[in-house]
C-alpha cells in the first residue's frame, strides 16, 4: 500500500531555505568563485626549452600541445652555445593551472633538456618582413627609419623591409606600412632570454662553445 504524502508536500527546507554554493560554473561545468575565475583566466606566458636536436622533436612538441588541447600563439627555435642542442621558445595563453601543467608535460619528452616560464622583463624580441607595393619608395624609407628597420630588397614593383622590436612595435610597424599596400609579410613570434646572469631555464648556466649549459641528466 503506497503510503499517503501529506498534502502539505515534503519534509524539508522550502527552495529559498536551501544552500546555494557561490561562483558560477565554467565552460567545463566546475563551479568557480570569483577569486578562483580571476585566476584561471588566460594568461600570456613565454616558456624556454633547451632540447636535444634529435629528428622529430618539433613534431612531438605540437603533439603534445595537440593531445591537450593546448594553444601556441607562437614558436621559434635555433641553436645554442652547444653544438647538438636548441632553444624553443613558446608563446602560450592558457590558464594559470594549465601552463603548470604544461611545463611538467614538456619536461617528461626525452628530447627536452630542461624547460621554464620567463619573468615578465625578459628580453623578448620578434622579427618581421613585410613586402609593401613601391610606388612611394621615399615615403616607405622615412618609415623604415622611423622603426630603425631595414631594407632588404628593392625594387619597381615592391620594397621588403626589417623590422625588429617587441610585439607592440611590430604591431605598430604593421599599422604604419599598411598605407602602402602589404602584399606578404612574415612574421617570427617571440624569442627571449632571461636578463643578466639569471638562467633562461632551471639549471642553465653560462655556456661557450662545445661546454653544457646544464648539468648532465
Amino acid at each position: 500500500m503506497t503510503p499517503e504524502i501529506p498534502k502539505e508536500g515534503l519534509a524539508g527546507p522550502t527552495p529559498e531555505e536551501r544552500p546555494h554554493p557561490a561562483g558560477r560554473r565554467d565552460a567545463r561545468g566546475v563551479r568557480r568563485d570569483a577569486d578562483q575565475a580571476v585566476e584561471d583566466a588566460p594568461q600570456r606566458t613565454i616558456l624556454s626549452a633547451l632540447v636535444e636536436d634529435e629528428p622529430g622533436v618539433l613534431a612531438r612538441i605540437a603533439g603534445l600541445f595537440s593531445r591537450r588541447q593546448f594553444n601556441i600563439d607562437s614558436l621559434t627555435v635555433g641553436p645554442t652555445t652547444v653544438q647538438g642542442h636548441s632553444r624553443i621558445t613558446l608563446v602560450v595563453e592558457e590558464p594559470r593551472g594549465q601552463i603548470a601543467q604544461i611545463e611538467r608535460q614538456l619536461a617528461k619528452l626525452k628530447p627536452v633538456i630542461s624547460v621554464g616560464e620567463l619573468d615578465e622583463d625578459a628580453v623578448r624580441t620578434e622579427v618581421v618582413l613585410m613586402k609593401v607595393r613601391g610606388q612611394s619608395p621615399a615615403d616607405v624609407q622615412a618609415v623604415v627609419a622611423m622603426f630603425d628597420g631595414q631594407t632588404i630588397d628593392a625594387g619597381s614593383a615592391s620594397i621588403t623591409v626589417q623590422i625588429s622590436g617587441d610585439e607592440q612595435t611590430i604591431d605598430d610597424a604593421i599599422d604604419a606600412f599598411d598605407q602602402f599596400g602589404i602584399i606578404e609579410i612574415a612574421r617570427t613570434g617571440y624569442t627571449a632570454l632571461a636578463r643578466g646572469m639569471q638562467p633562461t631555464v632551471p639549471g642553465e648556466k653560462p655556456g661557450t662553445a662545445n661546454e653544457p649549459t646544464v648539468p648532465p641528466r
